[in-house]
């Protein structure tokens, strides 16, 4: 299923070729799914899933915001490294605004992990108390996005996580409070 929806626009994959590359048949799917939206989004959100328990995993015991804020950029960027079909439909050929409109784009355990971390660092004084929370979440996410879609278009020479620290760095200087003396350190 990733591969087809991952190797082509979103339009031209269908459920029949998903259906004989898993053995199963059509209408068994269209029945459990409905749509080929639903069947795509239901995989996503299992996939998104497992990212989002990872990062979870891997917080724990981490207590700089900076080092937290680091290792989330880091672990998505090998997520997707390491799951290039979803990059690939997440990305590229899923349309945004079908998706948007599905239960599953809010990916409230993601993003509520997400909020709680920079909502701490702005009560902390760290991250700009200026800034709506869901604007620096915006950013980051951002960031992400634009670097495998130009990691794919550049043909995928160096690996896509050894590349965190560069924007890491930018994005740390851009989101905290300007006074704040962790800006330089950590």
């Amino acid at each position: 299923m990733l591969e087809v929806f991952s190797s082509s626009d979103f339009h031209k994959a269908n459920i029949r070729t998903v259906a004989r590359r898993a053995g199963i048949s059509f209408s068994t799917i269209y029945h459990h799914y409905g749509s080929k939206e639903r069947l795509v989004f239901a995989f996503v959100d299992i996939w998104l899933g497992k990212l989002t328990l990872r990062i979870s995993d891997h917080l724990q015991g981490i207590e700089s915001l900076k080092e937290k804020l680091r290792k989330v950029l880091w672990l998505q960027l090998d997520y997707y490294e390491n799951n290039q079909g979803l990059g690939r439909i997440l990305f590229m050929t899923l349309p945004m605004q079908t998706w948007m409109a599905d239960r599953t784009f809010r990916q409230r355990p993601m993003i509520d992990l997400f909020l709680d971390v920079l909502r701490r660092g702005q009560q902390d004084g760290v991250l700009n108390p200026h800034v709506r929370t869901g604007i620096l979440l915006d950013f980051i996410l951002g960031i992400v996005q634009r670097s495998f879609c130009m990691w794919i278009n550049r043909g995928q020479k160096e690996g896509l996580a050894a590349q965190a620290n560069t924007p890491f760095d930018m994005l740390w200087r851009a989101i905290t409070t300007p006074e704040s003396p962790t800006l330089n350190g950590g």
